[in-house]
């Protein structure tokens, strides 16, 4: 078996790809741009769209400004996994086109970069998990993270 990959990209923050990592990520939209009840169920889907496919989620909230994912990459092929940068801009890239639909709004929908975390372990995983699924009751969006509209998370 092969030795995971790291690769470091710079832009305006670090981005760090660990070959089969797990990843706390946060996306904002452009300006804090409030993304109405239709929007967030496209971001929503979106997100979920490749999932087992291209990457697994295991927990996700999409709030009214910005979305948290907690998500590890599957194998592209035999030896590369998916990118981060190619996850991003698909769900990105996608609800942008479609949340003009739904919304009156014109122009860019998200910003360009996204703050990204290796998770280094169960504690840190586990932290990332319970800090999404409170994102809406904090918010005051919910009761319970289960009652809001726009929360995901695996269950096993």
């Amino acid at each position: 078996m092969q030795e995971p990959k790291l690769k470091i990209f710079q832009r305006r923050l670090p981005h760090w790809e660990l070959d089969g990592a797990v990843y706390f990520i946060t996306f904002n939209t452009w300006e804090k741009l409030e993304l109405s009840l239709e929007a967030r169920e496209i971001v929503f889907n979106s997100c979920l769209f490749f999932d087992k496919n291209r990457y697994r989620i295991f927990v996700l909230v999409v709030m009214t400004n910005h979305v948290h994912l907690l998500i590890q990459p599957l194998l592209k092929s035999e030896n590369e996994f998916w990118s981060l940068s190619s996850i991003m801009k698909s769900i990105k890239g996608y609800s942008a086109k479609q949340i003009p639909k739904v919304m009156k709004h014109i122009g860019t929908v998200w910003q360009d970069e996204r703050y990204d975390r290796i998770v280094r372990n169960d504690q840190e995983f586990q932290q990332y998990w319970e800090y999404i699924r409170q994102n809406p009751v904090k918010a005051e969006l919910s009761s319970s993270p289960e009652n809001y509209p726009f929360f995901w998370q695996l269950s096993e």
